[in-house]
């Protein structure tokens, strides 16, 4: 008898994306053994895996540097709790090293204790390296995007400690249905509708298995395992904006609309995604036609070019001169975008980063101020 339809389905996702993390390390190493092919039997006798698979030691798995290491971020909850599962499971049966990283906030009392006990728990799991990291939240973005600047600077600084070749998040498709609702909310464009990729970060660090899988799949993984789990309190706070989402407001437009509301804002998220990353891609070629020998922006050139495809060509130039990608917003592009399609002789524009943008001789020149 097969495990749980729950169990399954999360090995599944996660199978999956160790064998795409396996062949892209084999192929940046220079090595041609193929992922399938790299398949170690846990039980196997002789194997350097058969004490720890029978319960042995855990010292007993010999390091081995022309294999990838895989980090699960695990916060103790059961979407990661039920991912770094998965991956101590699927990493016996293939080439692959497992570990897990905790991040301890300090936002609530005892966080220590509860960053301690999941790597007690992931230890457990025969994962090898396991920490907990404490970081310091600021207060810049408010306490939501803080927290979690803090909390992806210390998994970067992690997988660069440890040499990972990959981090687990645990993001659902009820969190990318969350992400859309958000960035809807915001009037950021198609980039936010497009949600959270599969894949994301430096060189594609972070990895999200889970996109295809509900919420309730990973806690049902998770209790049928006989798995422990942490529900953090902030999640039904309403001081957060994600809480008051996923308790109010994603409840309220399944009553109006009907179920399966989450499910088309996942669909959404991936048909955003793919007409951004086109839309990106003809505007770096576009880029290149629109400027002229010095390197400075054509204003006539510009025009030519869709309002969608002319913006992106602006964002960039604009990041590039220094203006910090986060602190640009749609205004700040509307007002750039009028000394191409409504110039009447306008000063210069101050952009984020003491970024300057005007309109001279027919060119755009965009600087430091």
């Amino acid at each position: 008898m097969g495990p749980h339809p729950a169990v399954a389905a999360i090995r599944l996702a996660v199978r999956r994306v160790l064998h795409d993390v396996i062949t892209e390390f084999q192929r940046d190493a220079g090595l041609d053994r193929p992922a399938e092919a790299a398949r170690r039997p846990a039980h196997a006798v002789g194997s350097p895996y058969a004490e720890a698979a029978a319960g042995g030691s855990r010292t007993a798995l010999p390091e081995r540097p022309d294999t990838p290491l895989v980090l699960v971020a695990c916060s103790g909850g059961a979407d990661s709790m039920a991912l770094a599962s998965a991956l101590a499971f699927e990493a016996r049966k293939l080439d692959v090293r497992a570990g897990g990283i905790t991040v301890d906030h300090n936002l609530q009392p005892g966080s220590g204790l509860r960053a301690a006990e999941v790597v007690t728990r992931l230890t457990a799991m025969d994962l090898d390296p396991v920490e907990a990291v404490a970081v310091h939240v600021g207060r810049e973005g408010g306490p939501e995007a803080a927290a979690r600047d803090a909390r992806y600077a210390a998994l970067d600084a992690a997988a660069e400690r440890h040499g990972a070749a990959a981090v687990l998040l645990g993001h659902t498709r009820d969190d990318q249905a969350e992400t859309v609702l958000l960035g809807l909310a915001r009037g950021s464009g198609i980039r936010s509708l497009s949600g959270m990729a599969a894949a994301s970060g430096p060189a594609g660090r972070y990895r999200r298995p889970f996109l295809q899988l509900d919420r309730q799949t990973a806690r049902k993984a998770c209790l049928v395992q006989s798995i422990p789990v942490w529900d953090d309190p902030h999640n039904i706070d309403p001081a957060y904006t994600r809480s008051r989402l996923r308790h109010e407001g994603l409840p309220a437009l399944e009553k109006a609309l009907g179920k399966g509301v989450v499910e088309a804002l996942a669909r959404t998220a991936q048909l955003s995604r793919d007409d951004a990353d086109a839309l990106d891609t003809w505007a770096a070629e576009a880029e290149l036609s629109v400027r002229d020998e010095t390197g400075r922006l054509e204003c006539a050139g510009l025009y030519a070019l869709p309002p969608a495809v002319r913006r992106r060509v602006l964002r960039r130039a604009l990041i590039e001169a220094g203006a910090p990608a986060g602190s640009l917003f749609a205004r700040h592009l509307e007002e750039v975008d009028r000394l191409i399609t409504g110039w009447r002789g306008q000063r210069a524009i101050n952009l984020p980063g003491r970024v300057e943008a005007l309109r001279q001789g027919g060119r755009l020149v965009i600087r430091q101020s």
